[in-house]
């Protein structure tokens, strides 16, 4: 027979909350730094077609 859960404290879901939003904010700032090494062309690791504007 299925038995209810005990309610989980409001500090654990909070802590929960924050740990999973930090992800994010992380994933969101490591993005943000990729796409500024390869706008200003100082990426080790990607390789970006370079259009010549005397074209």
């Amino acid at each position: 027979m299925a038995v209810p859960k005990k309610r989980t404290s409001i500090s654990k879901k909070r802590i929960r909350k924050n740990i999973w939003k930090k992800q994010g904010y992380w994933a969101a700032l490591k993005a943000f730094s990729l796409g500024k090494s390869l706008s200003t062309g100082q990426s080790k690791s990607f390789f970006v077609r370079q259009t010549n504007p005397n074209k």
